[in-house]
């Protein structure tokens, strides 16, 4: 029995390419090393779901944040 690994992410861009199978030209400079999330997501080992940044907790360790976004992500 195989479980999905749920990955949020704020970047809807970057689901976009992840799920989106056809090569456009603007992504054609992404190192394929990050082709294996894709390849990840469409053997259903990953499913990528959107975290608005609002409720991004990570964002405490990658960004400066007000007092209140602080608090509030804490």
């Amino acid at each position: 029995m195989r479980t999905t690994t749920i990955l949020r992410c704020d970047n809807q861009s970057c689901m976009a390419i992840a799920k989106n199978p056809v090569f456009h030209a603007r992504t054609k400079h992404i190192e394929i090393h990050y082709q294996y999330v894709r390849e990840l997501t469409d053997n259903e080992i990953v499913e990528l779901e959107y975290c608005p940044t609002s409720n991004n907790a990570a964002d405490i360790f990658t960004k400066a944040l007000g007092a209140e976004q602080l608090h509030q992500n804490l």
